[in-house]
Parts: C-alpha cells; sequence; structure tokens
C-alpha cells in the first residue's frame, strides 16, 4: 500500500527542557528516529512539521536523508497536522501516517500492522492496555478506583486514508483542541480500528524518560575493516566513492571495480561478522559483470537496518599516486552519506601514495581501506 508519513515536530517540548525534537537519544536526534523508520518502511514521502525559523535544524538533524521535507507548523498540534496533510502530494485514496516526533522508537511491525488495517478500513490507532491501577485525583487524597475495564492507552503513528483524514479536518471546530487525530476522525463519524502498540514505543513528555529510553535502545558499538585493490587497464573513467572521474585508465574487475565502495562494504559486513562482499556478490555469477558497486554497499547498509542497528561513521582512504583524489573528495563523501543515510560528518574519505613503492607506486593498480563503526543492539 501506498504511504505517507507525516512527523509532528513543532512542539516546544517545555516539558522535557526544551526543543526535544533535535535533542540526541543513542547518538542521534531524536527527529531522525521517526524520519528514518518511515522511509525504511517505505514511505513514499514524509513531511516534517517543525516550528517556523528552524529549517536549519532540521537539514541538520535529517542530513543524508532523502524523500522528506519540512513545513512549519501551527498554534495547535491540529494546525500543525493540517499544515503537514496540505504538504502531501498523494491521492485521496493512499495512506497516511501521523506520528509525533516525541515517539522516537517506532518499528516496522507497527507500521506493518496498521497498514494491513487499512486494507479494510479508513482509519487504525495503535494501543497498548492499561495495565495500572487507575485512582482520582481530589486534591492531593486518593478519591477512589476508577474501572480499567476496556480502557485502552493510544499511540501514534494513527494512520488513515488521507481523503477521509483531509475531511474530518475540514470539518472540525477551529477553536477545539483535539487530543489525537483519531478524535478528529471520530467526531466526523469515522470508525477507527485498534491494533496492538508497542511497549517501546513511549512518548519522552519528561527529562527522565530519556534515560528510559536510552535504556530501551541499548547498544554496542562494532568495528569492520575492508581493504580492496585492482589493477589498472585501458578506459577513461574510474569510478572511486561512487563518483566517475575523467582518467587515462580504469580499474579491472568483474563489476565496475569501485575499489572505495568495495573495501567500505566488507567493512560493514565485517563489523556485522556477514563474511566479505564475494560471499554475497560472487565473481562467478554473470549477473554482478559491470554491475555498479552502489548496489552491494546498499545491500550491507540494508542487513544493518535489519538488525536494528545503524551505521555510526565511516573512514575511507584511497591508496594511488593517480588521479588526484582530493578534488573529487566532496563529492565522494556527499555520495557516501546519502548512500549511508548518514550525516556527512560522519564520513571521511581520504588519499595517500605510496611514495613510488609498491604497487601502486608503480601505478601498477589502486588500493583502498576502509573503517566502519556499527552499532547494533545488544543481544540478550
Amino acid at each position: 500500500m501506498r504511504f505517507a508519513g507525516v512527523v509532528v515536530a513543532a512542539g516546544s517540548g517545555s516539558r522535557a527542557g526544551g526543543a526535544k525534537q533535535w535533542r540526541l537519544l543513542g547518538g542521534k536526534p531524536v527527529v531522525r528516529w521517526s524520519v528514518e523508520a518511515l522511509l525504511d518502511a517505505g514511505a513514499a514521502e514524509v513531511v516534517v512539521v517543525i516550528p517556523g525559523g528552524t529549517d536549519a535544524e532540521a537539514a541538520e538533524a535529517l542530513s543524508g536523508l532523502t524523500g522528506w521535507r519540512a513545513e512549519a507548523g501551527g498554534a495547535t498540534r491540529t494546525a500543525s497536522v493540517m499544515a503537514g496533510l496540505r504538504r502531501l502530494s498523494l491521492d485521496e485514496q493512499d495512506a497516511v501516517l501521523i506520528h509525533d516526533a516525541a515517539r522516537p522508537l517506532l518499528s516496522a511491525d507497527v507500521i506493518r500492522r496498521l497498514l494491513t488495517a487499512l486494507e479494510t478500513g479508513d482509519a487504525a490507532l495503535p494501543v497498548l492496555p492499561v495495565a495500572d491501577s487507575l485512582k482520582r485525583d481530589e486534591k492531593g487524597v486518593s478519591g477512589g478506583a476508577v474501572d480499567r475495564e476496556g480502557l485502552m492507552r493510544a499511540q501514534t503513528p494513527q494512520a488513515f486514508r488521507l481523503g477521509p483524514l483531509r475531511a474530518a479536518y475540514a470539518v472540525w471546530p477551529d477553536d477545539a483542541a483535539a487530543t489525537d487525530d483519531a478524535s478528529v476522525f471520530e467526531a466526523a463519524g469515522g470508525a477507527v480500528a485498534l491494533v496492538p502498540g508497542d511497549a517501546a514505543l513511549m512518548k519522552l513528555t519528561y527529562p527522565e524518560d530519556f534515560a528510559m529510553a536510552e535504556a530501551l535502545i541499548a547498544q554496542e558499538t562494532r568495528m569492520g575493516l575492508g581493504l580492496d585493490a585492482h589493477r589498472w587497464g585501458p578506459g577513461d573513467t574510474v569510478w572511486l566513492c561512487g563518483v566517475p572521474i575523467q582518467h587515462e585508465q580504469t580499474l579491472i574487475g568483474h563489476s565496475d571495480a569501485d575499489a572505495g565502495l568495495h573495501a567500505l562494504t566488507d567493512a560493514i559486513l565485517g563489523a556485522l561478522g556477514e563474511g566479505d562482499i564475494g560471499d554475497h556478490f560472487p565473481p562467478t555469477d554473470p549477473q554482478w559483470k559491470g554491475a555498479s558497486s552502489d548496489r552491494f554497499l546498499v545491500h550491507a547498509v540494508e542487513m544493518v537496518r535489519a538488525r536494528g542497528g545503524r551505521i555510526v561513521n565511516v573512514d575511507v582512504t584511497l591508496v594511488c599516486e593517480r588521479p588526484r583524489i582530493k578534488p573529487h573528495r566532496a563529492a565522494m563523501r556527499e555520495r557516501l552519506s546519502e548512500l549511508l543515510g548518514i550525516p556527512l560528518d560522519a564520513v571521511s574519505v581520504k588519499a595517500t601514495t605510496t611514495e613510488g613503492m609498491g604497487f601502486a607506486g608503480r601505478q601498477e593498480g589502486l588500493a583502498a581501506q576502509a573503517i566502519a563503526a556499527v552499532s547494533l543492539p545488544v543481544r540478550a
């Protein structure tokens, strides 16, 4: 099912100490967790609703990601959601998931359950049963128990067919506050299906909530090392770190012989303990003849994400006398940032020579070395 996401990140976060959407959680901004989760799940587009005047903060927090755009929010959550809905370009029968950035630990399973529910309805929301006893507060004294039978805790994202949700917001009173999007939809006569939520999908409201979230995402950092080399041969272009460079020779290999991407792919696979590039893309397989090495690197990145992990940073060193790497280094970093889905400042590309020594010094070939740091969930 084709779907989009609206991530509401326009609040002040005063109870959490202010601007919690930009605050780091597990080494990356809170808002990035939700945007990455939606994009990884296949969202056609994601609108991130932010406070006015914070475009620079959003660009920095979401650096390296594609498929999203920012929209200034309103004075209320309702106004912010409506602003986000107006920016969507999907068809009216496509799905939209409205999500609060303050719930960063969004899983693919929750998204899948919501989209499945929309196959037979127009709206769905994730819920959890109320487990604790409920009491009325009467001026600091218990006013008795509240029957929790049938009570559920609503979470986000909340999923809707885009057209019916827009219609529901169109008739919502301007001066009325909505507790969530499902309330707006129900007020217009719509039915909202319930799907199982996720206890990890907690809302970051108070400063102490961050400590709990950090505990939930406890990670271990693993390092991987990759090394690759190719000989020079006839040609006029060489591919290095995903960038074509005009040169009087080319590198010879079964694929496009991009030594930088090959070394980096091996580094990531090494951090995962998943063998090397030849195990996943055998040079004896004709389908990889002349293949773009971008595909190999993206495969390794997807393996990291499938394990619930993320790439922390990478460092690539190219060893050659020629071509000169420095004029192309910025483009290489930008391309790697795009392929890896990590910020530009987490990508390093360097070059060195061997002072005329060895096969690289004799210009018989080029070598590349890469190291990658990968953060993975701690296994019990």
